[in-house]
């Protein structure tokens, strides 16, 4: 299991690195100049010549790609020559439109995104499991027929339809619930989790419409094939219960594809909602990189993108070492 966990650590400082190259290149070396953005509409040449010097832009690509590295696990000077300051790690470098430091952009949208995914994750990965197995153990009977159809109809909604809807029906029109209060950014925010809940719980269902139906499609299907296996059988015919077959001998062999898009889709999530946070007015990572793109704000831009790859790359490796508690075979991989 050690050297398992070690080739997986090892492939994450890899990706993590390569995703990091790329980024930083396709920011950096292309045809946006940032000196010219970070200095507005009334620059000059000499304005974007210090702008340059100012945010490190005049050394080489590999020397500032260094630099930036360097900032991400041990800080580093920034400024220009007579007005250099220390970023404490991980330094993501400052906001070219408005001078802020990126990490303090993200840390303030990273608990709007966090509420959001873990709420919404928890909620389809439960409900979407659930209702697959049970479509699997009544394929062709009337709860099959209805799960697949509301799968089908959740798959087919895009989020922009499902969340306006809410807002209309649910918050104008029957004023069951209010409008997102963005002072909550946590269960331990004044109201307690009833707050919190009561606060996201549109975001939550509107995604977990969205994701859960796939989840409720692979685990009928994995379960369908997975019941029909000759040891299944063999269980059933030793006199073992239904739900011992079912959850210990079938699900556990059907989780796998499971584990795997949920990894996937979780990371992808944490690294922002976008349609979701901009619906209802969330100022969650989502929708801080939407306005960056707005603004064309490089650092943020850049920071968000790592920050999701990092995301979706610890994902795989929390799903690889899932996979080797399930399945002991895939250690040996």
């Amino acid at each position: 299991m050690a050297r398992f966990l070690a080739r997986r650590f090892v492939a994450l400082i890899a990706l993590l690195l390569a995703t990091s190259i790329v980024t930083f290149t396709l920011f950096f070396a292309g045809t946006a100049d940032p000196a010219a953005d970070s200095c507005g509409k009334s620059c000059t040449p000499d304005r974007i010549a210090a702008a340059k010097v100012a945010l490190g832009l005049d050394k080489p690509l590999v020397t500032q790609y260094l630099q930036y590295m360097k900032g991400l696990v041990a800080g580093r000077e920034m400024g220009p020559p007579s007005g250099r300051y220390h970023c404490d790690w991980p330094c993501f470098g400052r906001s070219f439109q408005d001078n802020q430091f990126v990490w303090d952009v993200i840390k303030r949208g990273l608990p709007y995104t966090l509420s959001i995914a873990i709420g919404a994750a928890t909620i389809w990965l439960f409900f979407g499991v659930l209702f697959g197995v049970i479509a699997a153990l009544n394929k062709g009977k009337f709860l099959d027929k209805a799960a697949v159809t509301l799968s089908a109809l959740g798959v087919s909604l895009p989020v922009p339809l499902i969340g306006l809807v809410f807002l209309w029906l649910i918050v104008s029109r029957w004023h069951l619930l209010p409008y997102t209060n963005n002072a909550i950014t946590s269960p331990w925010s004044p109201g307690g989790p009833l707050a919190w809940a009561k606060n996201y719980i549109l975001p939550w269902i509107t995604l977990a419409l969205i994701y859960g139906a796939s989840y409720v499609r692979l685990t009928r299907a994995n379960m369908i094939e997975t019941m029909g296996e000759d040891y299944i059988r063999t269980a059933r015919a030793k006199g073992l219960p239904r739900a011992t077959v079912t959850i210990k001998h079938g699900l556990r062999a059907a989780i796998t594809p499971i584990v795997t898009i949920f990894g996937l889709d979780l990371g992808a999530l944490l690294g922002g909602a976008v349609l979701t946070e901009s619906i209802y007015s969330i100022p969650g990572i989502g929708k801080t990189a939407v306005q960056a793109t707005f603004d064309s704000n490089l650092p943020v831009i850049m920071s968000v993108v790592l920050f999701a790859a990092f995301f979706i790359i610890v994902a795989n490796i929390i799903v690889d070492i899932f996979y080797a508690v399930i399945d002991p075979r895939v250690r040996l991989a």
